[in-house]
């Protein structure tokens, strides 16, 4: 890869013919918005614009409008390489579909995942929600923008449509968990090409598993094996080099349960262990650091640690409803429609608020509690609908108590089957 130097620009001074240029954020907007279409106007996603581009990777757009050849390192020629990585660190992913289409030097940034490296590198950071109310498609939402991008439609079998199904995203890539009429099998979407193929399998193939991600690495625990044991194990999943690494082994065997990154550290809460039907009330920590599990009691968001706390099985509720905004967790309750939030020092949950008034769920399944940048984002059908809807609700903790604002409705089912937030 070509060093690139990566400098701070909160305002850049070039003089080109003596015009001095605005603050960085402003020459990205202009840039972008003089050289492609602009998404703030359309719903159609600039991501499908990656297919294009490979279409039309053999014309000439490299040249200017005299015809004269540019140096294709150059990306933007007056301003230089490094100057017009840095604008485009700046712009949003929303966009990139439209700068791939510019010349080839751009596409290249894009399509290998190269700019998205050096964004993280400068901690530039956007986060979308993807989500899925059919059993075959998938959406992404930008809640920056309030705008909408379906994917490509998985190319899929019956008997994976009707499996039970996991998803995270890590890096730039949104991983589908299933089984197929013999075996688990793992989809891959990549950001980078706007495509599904096949990913790689676990070394222990699961379903019904705890997962997070952070930066590039995914974390999967707990769960059941293709025979329905109730597993302990864990894995660790790199983005960047496509492989499994097995981990140290959780306490205690855990299935239906949920995970999330705190202070570094993943945390496993909650789900079904082995010679009870009950729900666990304790959790588990592991430091990537020491390569250890320690299992936190009562850790449970339900009222009375999960137990008893409704007349449904735990087998019939779903997995806790978690996520993490600035390192704080924060849990939905389904059965009681609040918003509670796990006070560290004192190990125990405190309900700070309600959930949306419209949200509707199925003993906790169809409905979406996840962390989306500073924000937590609650997706799912309104109460009562007789239409197909789902909505976006979002609320950012640092401004206050919880004061729920509705950022979009899509006319897209009523059922959120997987969910999962992606951070590039």
């Amino acid at each position: 890869m070509t060093r690139i130097l990566l400098f701070p620009m909160p305002t850049v001074t070039i003089q080109m013919t003596k015009i001095l240029l605005l603050p960085m954020p402003n020459l990205t907007c202009r840039m972008t918005r003089s050289l492609a279409h602009s998404q703030a106007e359309s719903d159609q996603p600039n991501a499908q614009n990656l297919a294009l581009s490979d279409a039309n990777s053999d014309q000439p757009n490299d040249q200017n409008q005299d015809g004269n050849n540019n140096d294709p390192t150059s990306l933007f020629h007056q301003l230089g390489r490094d100057v017009s990585i840095n604008c485009l660190l700046r712009c949003s992913r929303a966009d990139y579909g439209s700068v791939a289409m510019l010349c080839r030097s751009f596409r290249s940034l894009i399509r290998t995942g190269e700019l998205y490296t050096l964004r993280r590198r400068m901690g530039i950071v956007e986060h979308w929600a993807y989500f899925s109310c059919a059993l075959s498609e998938w959406w992404a939402f930008n809640p920056d923008r309030r705008h909408w991008m379906p994917l490509p439609k998985m190319e899929i079998n019956g008997c994976f449509m009707c499996s039970d199904k996991e998803s995270v995203a890590v890096g730039t890539e949104l991983l589908v968990f299933g089984k197929e009429i013999m075996s688990h099998v793992v989809y891959k979407y990549s950001l980078l090409t706007h495509s599904w193929s096949s990913g790689r399998l676990m070394n222990t193939p699961r379903c019904l598993f705890a997962s997070a991600s952070s930066g590039e690495i995914a974390i999967l625990a707990g769960g059941c094996d293709p025979c329905g044991n109730i597993l302990s194990t864990a894995e660790l999943y790199n983005s960047e080099t496509g492989t499994w690494l097995t981990l140290p082994s959780m306490n205690k065997p855990r299935k239906m349960c949920s995970g999330v990154f705190m202070d570094g550290k993943l945390y496993v809460i909650g789900g079904i262990g082995v010679g009870s039907p009950n729900a666990l009330s304790c959790g588990e920590v592991y430091d990537l650091e020491r390569g250890t599990w320690t299992e936190i009691p009562n850790m449970h968001p339900r009222k009375n640690g999960g137990a008893g706390a409704t007349d449904m099985p735990a087998t019939a509720e779903a997995p806790p409803l978690l996520a993490v905004v600035n390192n704080k967790l924060y849990a939905a309750d389904y059965a009681e429609q609040e918003v509670r939030k796990y006070d560290k020092e004192r190990k125990v949950w405190v309900t700070i608020g309600r959930l949306p008034e419209r949200t509707s769920s199925m003993n906790g399944w169809g409905v979406a509690f996840r962390a989306c940048g500073n924000r937590l984002i609650v997706i799912g059908g309104p109460r009562g609908s007789s239409v197909g809807q789902i909505e976006v609700n979002s609320w950012v903790p640092d401004e206050g108590p919880p004061q729920w604002n509705l950022l979009a409705i899509k006319d897209r089912g009523g059922f959120v089957y997987n969910c999962a937030v992606m951070g590039c």
